[in-house]
């Protein structure tokens, strides 16, 4: 990096070239992140109450 003013020149044409999503699509990324974490919150419950209930199906029969 021999010239730092020419090199914050290029970041700022390269900054003109992203193309940011609309409010519609961010919206829309936002909504399925949260779906999918509700989705993912909702299977690791219900296999966590199944192997607790196996677990414990198990310490009985041993006892």
């Amino acid at each position: 990096m021999k010239n730092p003013l020419k090199f914050f020149q290029e970041v700022k044409q390269e900054a003109f070239k992203v193309t940011w999503p609309s409010r519609k699509e961010t919206m829309q990324g936002t909504l399925m992140v949260i779906a999918m974490a509700i989705v993912a919150a909702i299977f690791f419950l219900l296999l966590d109450q199944i192997l607790k209930f196996f677990l414990e199906l198990v310490l009985k029969v041993s006892i």
